[in-house]
Formats: structure tokens, C-alpha cells, sequence
């Protein structure tokens, strides 16, 4: 695999379109020119194939056995500025995303052995249960340094300081490299969720981002993983703007901004694989009405945080490590 550095700066072009959704006002985006809506042919989205509704609802039904619903065949669709960025719009349907939403938040979340942003600086709760199971008025979380932090509150980790979460493969966003030692098991269902859906991946490593409104992802690369395989990410909740761009060398470079929705689910491989991309804009008040009262339900110990997912994208990525 050719060597790419994790430090690069990505192009100007790739910049100019990524300030253009950053101070949009989400009303304006529907009336943007440049975004991309991957749902039919506008913009020069062509459809390069279909997942089988049959394969899908096999998928679902192991995932999730109360699961009855029903699913037809799945278009794929791919620009022809960025080949190989592979976007199946509404692959995941609500119940399946909410059934998702609740083991990786629930049970994974609060998992010790996978990091969060916050460990870096706070003490969380080791329990082992949902972090949602406690009230908003929870003790705050101490500080692993007190001389340079103060004592978080309950409340504001959860609703605002919580920004992600690694599951399989530690990845060490300073030093932006995988720890030599044997990474925690990758939980089995969401895999098995994931290779239902792309038979070529191998889950190995994942983060988890919670975006509010007014969030932002910078222009990054996927290099550090010591192999190419496609990775695979996945939206949930608010809908997003996702700026990707290749460079080209002598043929320039192309970047697209694309409108993703809750349930959609895009495959990055082949020149696709390392493209630069970000999330420069999180369009407040899209969340889907199925999704939006999550975590409250039937279980009545997470109704201090009824609503919570009104207000957040939450964007699954998961990438193999090894060759």
C-alpha cells in the first residue's frame, strides 16, 4: 500500500468547498447549487448496482430478531467525480438504526475498554451500565488533573462534551497511529451487521462521532490503517454535509458535497479509499421523528434524557486494520 502521510494538508479546492457549507445557514441548503442529494440521477449520480431486499432483510432479521419489517432492493448510487465513494441511501431502516443506536450507545459506550474523547481528561463511570441509566443530575466527573481541569457535569459530557468513541482498534489521534498491542474484540453483532451488508469488509476498528448542530469534522484522510480495504460509514439522526475529494495528479483534483440523511450508508474503496473528507455542516432539526425521542421508550430509567437524539448525528466508521 503506497504510504500516505496522516499530517498532509489537503488541497485548496478541497478547502474552498469545504468553508462554503461551513457558515451556511441550513435553510439555504435547499436552494445550494453544488450539493450533491444522493436519491435519483440529478447532479450526475449514476446507479451502479442494488443490494437484494431478500439479502437485506436475511441481514436485519439476524440483527435484530424482533425486527418484521420489510425492504425492497437497495439502489447504490456513485458520483463520477469520486469513483469508488459507493452511497446506498436509507440502507438502514429506522428500527434497525434505532436497535444500533441502543447497543452502541447502551452497552458499548460505556464499555471501559473502549476510549472515549473524555477519557483523555475525566474519570467516567465504570459500572458497565448505560451512561444514560443515570440522571442528568449525576455527580460531575473528576478530572484526571485538577490543576488543569475542572469537574465536568453530568449533564454537559453527555449532551455536549461527548464527541467520540473507538471500538475494535484504539486508534491514538495524537500521535494518529494504531497501538502495537492486541486491540480490544470488535463487538460481533455490528459486525456481523456490516458484512451482511458489505461482504468484503472486516470490521477491525471503528469510531463512533456524536455531532451537535454547529459541529464540524476537518478535512482528514483514513491513511494509518496498513492496508486498503473499503471502509464503510454509516449516518444516523440529523442529516449532514460530507465533503470528499480525490487528488488526480496532472488530471486536477474533484471534490463533491454530499447531502447524507439518517440510514445512509456509504463504501469508500478503490481511488475512493484515502479521498479527503470532512463534515463541515450538521443541519439542526433533521432528525427522523422514529429516531428523535431516543433514548426514552418503554424503558422508563432513560426518560431524563428523552429527546436526547433530537438534536445529534451520530456517524458510525468502520475500517479493517491488517492485511
Amino acid at each position: 500500500m503506497e504510504h500516505l502521510d496522516p499530517h498532509a494538508k489537503p488541497p485548496d479546492a478541497f478547502k474552498e468547498l469545504y468553508r462554503r457549507y461551513v457558515k451556511l445557514p441550513a435553510e439555504d441548503l435547499e436552494r445550494d447549487e453544488l450539493v450533491v442529494d444522493p436519491r435519483g440521477e440529478a447532479h450526475g449520480m449514476r446507479c451502479v448496482g442494488t443490494v437484494e431486499g431478500s439479502r437485506l432483510r436475511e441481514v436485519f432479521g439476524a440483527f435484530d430478531e424482533d425486527w418484521t419489517g420489510e425492504t425492497d432492493d437497495a439502489p447504490v448510487w456513485e458520483h463520477p467525480s469520486v469513483p469508488g465513494l459507493y452511497i446506498t441511501p436509507s440502507l438502514l431502516p429506522p428500527a434497525i438504526q434505532t436497535t444500533l443506536l441502543t447497543r452502541l450507545l447502551h452497552r458499548d459506550l460505556s464499555n471501559p475498554v473502549h476510549r472515549t474523547n473524555t477519557h483523555l481528561h475525566y474519570t467516567l463511570p465504570s459500572s458497565g451500565t448505560s451512561f444514560f441509566a443515570l440522571p442528568r443530575s449525576a455527580p460531575p466527573l473528576p478530572p484526571l488533573d485538577a490543576s488543569l481541569h475542572k469537574p465536568l457535569q453530568y449533564g454537559t459530557f453527555l449532551r455536549k462534551k461527548l464527541r467520540w468513541v473507538t471500538l475494535g482498534g484504539q486508534y491514538d489521534w495524537t500521535a494518529k497511529r494504531y497501538p502495537s498491542t492486541p486491540p480490544p474484540p470488535f463487538p460481533p453483532d455490528i459486525a456481523a451487521l456490516l458484512t451482511g451488508l458489505y461482504p468484503a469488509l472486516r470490521p477491525e476498528a471503528a469510531i463512533v462521532n456524536f455531532y451537535s448542530p454547529g459541529d464540524t469534522l476537518s478535512l482528514h484522510r483514513d491513511v494509518s490503517e496498513e492496508c486498503g480495504a473499503g471502509l464503510v460509514s454509516v449516518s444516523v439522526g440529523c442529516e449532514g454535509v460530507f465533503v470528499v475529494g480525490v487528488e488526480e495528479g496532472d488530471e486536477g483534483n474533484k471534490a463533491i458535497a454530499v447531502r447524507l440523511r439518517s440510514g445512509d450508508a456509504v463504501y469508500m474503496t478503490g481511488a475512493a479509499r484515502f479521498a479527503w473528507h470532512g463534515v463541515p455542516l450538521v443541519v439542526p432539526g433533521t432528525c427522523p421523528r422514529e429516531l428523535g425521542e431516543w433514548p426514552a421508550g418503554r424503558e422508563a430509567e432513560y426518560e431524563a434524557w428523552r429527546g436526547w437524539m433530537g438534536g445529534k448525528r451520530v456517524n458510525l466508521n468502520v475500517r479493517q486494520m491488517w492485511e
